[in-house]
């Protein structure tokens, strides 16, 4: 088997345009130290969203690392908050980000919030509505492809019904480790042309994973670390990876994936731990969202 190159090598968006398999997440980090060291290593792919409130600082970092805008991939999400009113999302984002488009633009979750009550869905709309005004915006240039994050196969399949959904989702960002697969979700994305891309691909910290005796085991004979295995793992299953991490260090060995792969028998043996738990269960949605976001039909 020929060993794969997935620092250089892109995924194909349905859009046509190109998409870096391996980019930095940036859940939970405030700093832009983090985004420059990433663009420094050869990163060119950055996601970011409005409800982590660190837009700024990417953008600011972007600039500040003096790597072209257009030689970046930069993915941003539409907050819960914005649902009944698109374009001021979009807005509120760009000007944050400091840049004139954003390369995707997500529907963060299927879940319209109230902008004056956080804790309450806004009653009569649905997130169908919301891909519908979302539809508009490639053709504002200000995104070049929109896609979801957060959608199930019944998700999808309601979208994709409506007979105003004249756009596929470019993206589905879904939390993808070995201890959750997702098999028949990526299957479904493939197989409408929806590219998945896969968050929480190292867990958490302290996750279970590092802890896991056969990614252990795998990572001592390939003489590499737990976290390049599991993004090794998800790489070769054919979707890209947005791993998170503040250390400099560790951002340049997560970006360290090329010379060398997983064996058809050692991916097997990965495929095969038989461990399910689920990092994010949606603890930022509305208490009235609890069991109607994550239905269980992604397996």
């Amino acid at each position: 088997m020929a060993t794969l190159n997935f620092t250089q090598k892109k995924g194909i968006l349905n859009t046509g345009a190109e998409i870096p398999l391996i980019g930095l997440g940036t859940w939970q980090c405030k700093s832009r130290d983090a985004v420059v060291s990433a663009l420094l290593a050869g990163y060119r792919h950055i996601d970011t969203a409005a409800v982590y409130g660190n837009e700024a600082e990417v953008g600011q970092a972007i600039k500040d690392s003096g790597v072209p805008r257009q030689e970046i991939f930069l993915t941003t999400k539409l907050g819960n908050q914005w649902h009944t009113r698109v374009p001021e999302g979009l807005a509120a984002s760009l000007q944050a980000l400091q840049t004139d488009y954003v390369d995707l633009y997500l529907m963060h979750w299927p879940c319209a919030v109230d902008p004056d009550d956080r804790d309450k869905v806004v009653p009569n709309w649905d997130y169908v509505n919301t891909w519908i005004e979302m539809q508009k915006l490639p053709a504002t240039g200000k995104v070049k492809a929109i896609g979801v994050s957060n959608f199930g196969i019944t998700h999808l399949e309601r979208l994709l019904a409506d007979a105003a959904v004249k756009i596929v989702p470019a993206v589905n960002q879904i939390e993808l480790h070995p201890c959750h697969p997702s098999p028949k979700l990526v299957a479904y994305n493939t197989a409408k042309g929806i590219h998945t891309t896969g968050y929480s691909c190292l867990g958490s910290i302290d996750s279970l994973l590092y802890k896991n005796p056969t990614i252990i085991e795998l990572a001592q004979q390939k003489g590499r670390s737990i976290q390049q295995v599991l993004l090794k793992w998800g790489l070769q299953k054919g979707w890209s990876v947005i791993p998170k991490s503040a250390n400099p260090e560790r951002i340049q060995a997560n970006f360290d994936l090329d010379g060398w792969e997983l064996s058809p028998e050692e991916m097997k043996a990965i495929d095969g731990i038989p461990t399910r738990f689920k990092i994010f269960q949606g603890g930022l949605l509305p208490p009235a969202m609890d069991g109607k976001v994550f239905l269980g039909d992604d397996e």
